[in-house]
């Protein structure tokens, strides 16, 4: 299905079972919003985001709980259009975006943080990861 970018603003969700990462981001890329969030109370929060932000696309990660998360949205948000993206190698890139963030302190900084696993989690920078490979592929369009 072809999607085209209408608003300034797109949401994204990284579903678990537990916990989801939440995004929403500018059209060029910049992060508005950035959180894990509860599995159940993710489609409320979506539902606040669209309203906040004007969105009108929800990228979500393909992985096991995709499909049962999207029954949800859809229930909460019918007018949103759902776009599923590859999870393929996104929690390893957020490792090394939360480093990023949130640099090791102490003597946590003389270990390599690719040996690192970090304090909490890191669902949200998943989330930023696949906005950002939607908006990468449809500028290319």
């Amino acid at each position: 299905m072809s999607t085209k970018l209408i608003g300034k603003t797109i949401l994204s969700v990284d579903p678990g079972r537990d916990k989801c990462g939440v995004a929403a981001l500018n059209i060029d890329g910049t992060v508005l919003y950035q959180r894990v969030v509860e599995t159940a109370a993710m489609p409320g929060k979506i539902s606040r985001l669209k309203r906040e932000y004007e969105a009108d696309i929800l990228v979500i990660g393909n992985g096991t709980t995709s499909s049962e998360a999207q029954e949800h949205i859809k229930g909460e948000c019918p007018e949103l259009q759902i776009v599923e993206m590859d999870e393929y190698f996104t929690t390893q890139l957020a490792r090394r975006e939360y480093w990023k963030v949130k640099p090791p302190r102490g003597w946590r900084k003389l270990l390599p943080t690719s040996m690192q696993e970090p304090p909490e989690p890191v669902d949200d920078f998943v989330a930023v990861i696949l906005a950002r490979r939607y908006l990468e592929e449809h500028s290319k369009k």
